[in-house]
């Protein structure tokens, strides 16, 4: 058997979990495999060689893309020579589509194989986009049944394998053991705060978070609260907004002047497991993205924010076609989690709803039904045969 060589490029944190997970199944059925490409801790925890970090890569939004063009040209430029000089039997893109489609047009003029692994969200923007991913990539494999459907409208060699986080969600704590370990009652009801995976989510995130947890706090002392840290954001930032040294800089573009918003308030950082920390939540607020899914998984009830630059909310809001943007409520077809995006996230609003969630014993069983609906165990060994199979092809 030969001794491929495979190139893995993701952006982001979830990209960076998801690639992991294919790794390793790659490298179970054939250890010889050699994986490179851009990744975080994650990746190389797998076995992939990573030439560049995805923090390199951890903007999101139009605006912020535009900030930060000339870092992600420089990680670009970089992927190419790593190309050039190694000559990948394939290249295995992994979401991040503003990224990796242009990527893929030069990979593509190199003759190379273009795997696309968990696919661009052409069904909440332009589905026409379809037509230019069809031209770049030779195979695309999909997380959801409705993806599968687009793609083959198309007449685009598509795989459907489920979501791999069925698989990766293991809880190895009990939700006692995380509360006692960072210093909480086993007893209270914990609200816990997940402000996203990149600095800039968090900057916009986490002030209106800790807002909304301070009232629901003084509206029932018997609470408290945990703030689940993304591997990707230092721990050092995240301390400084609860000692509140940055608390007044962050909160003053929404409005906000009171520096001292966090006394009393009993809330604990979590650094561990992602998957023990959500589990030990009784509701979480929670920024758009994969952790909505982890969320709803673990059969935590939630609310769903989101913040960003007003241009890039323009732009979004002038070309999405859905009616949500949270992943929970996309894949169950209606509203499961309430969603505050922008200007409608605000402290009282975001506290109001999280209470709601919390009273509403109906949305577990919605929440079960989601994550009945996101397919069987051994999504990324599937993905990893059909990775194989297209080699060979």
């Amino acid at each position: 058997m030969k001794n491929y060589h495979l190139m893995v490029i993701a952006g982001e944190a979830s990209g960076d979990m998801r690639a992991a997970g294919l790794a390793r199944a790659l490298k179970q059925l054939q250890p010889s495999l050699r994986l490179s490409g851009i990744g975080g801790a994650h990746m190389r925890q797998a076995g992939v060689e990573c030439f560049t970090d995805i923090t390199e890569l951890a903007v999101i939004g139009f605006v912020e893309v535009l900030k930060n063009l000339g870092r992600i040209k420089k990680v670009f430029d970089q992927a190419l020579v790593q190309i050039d000089t190694t000559h990948p039997d394939a290249v295995i893109l992994v979401d991040y589509p503003g990224f990796n489609l242009r990527l893929a047009r030069e990979i593509k003029k190199r003759g190379i194989k273009i795997i696309y692994y968990i696919s661009p969200q052409v069904w909440a923007w332009k589905e026409a986009r379809v037509k230019k991913i069809k031209e770049l990539v030779n195979r695309m494999i999909v997380l959801f049944p409705f993806e599968q459907e687009t793609y083959t409208k198309y007449g685009m060699k598509v795989d459907y394998v489920g979501h791999p986080l069925v698989d990766e969600i293991v809880v190895s704590k009990t939700p006692s053991e995380v509360l006692r370990n960072i210093g909480l009652s086993e007893g209270k009801t914990t609200i816990g705060l997940m402000p996203g995976s990149r600095a800039k989510e968090v900057e916009r995130h986490l002030p209106c978070m800790l807002e909304a947890a301070q009232k629901l706090f003084e509206q029932d002392h018997d609470r408290q609260f945990v703030l689940l840290k993304a591997s990707t954001i230092p721990l050092k930032f995240i301390e400084s907004v609860l000692m509140g040294r940055s608390l007044k800089r962050l909160l003053r573009p929404f409005g906000t002047r009171n520096d001292t918003a966090l006394k009393d308030l009993p809330i604990k950082i979590y650094d561990g497991t992602t998957y023990d920390g959500i589990n030990a939540m009784d509701a979480a607020m929670v920024a758009s993205g994969t952790a909505t899914l982890e969320t709803a998984l673990l059969l935590k009830p939630m609310v769903i924010i989101y913040k960003t630059s007003w241009l890039t909310y323009a732009i979004a809001k002038a070309v999405i076609k859905i009616p949500y943007i949270g992943l929970v409520n996309i894949v169950a077809g209606k509203k499961v989690a309430e969603e505050l995006i922008q200007n409608d996230a605000k402290p009282e609003t975001i506290a109001r709803a999280v209470e709601n969630a919390l009273n509403n014993k109906q949305i577990v069983n919605e929440l079960a039904a989601v994550k009945t609906s996101l397919g069987e165990p051994g999504a990324s060994l599937r993905a990893a045969h059909i990775v194989l199979n297209e080699l060979a092809y």
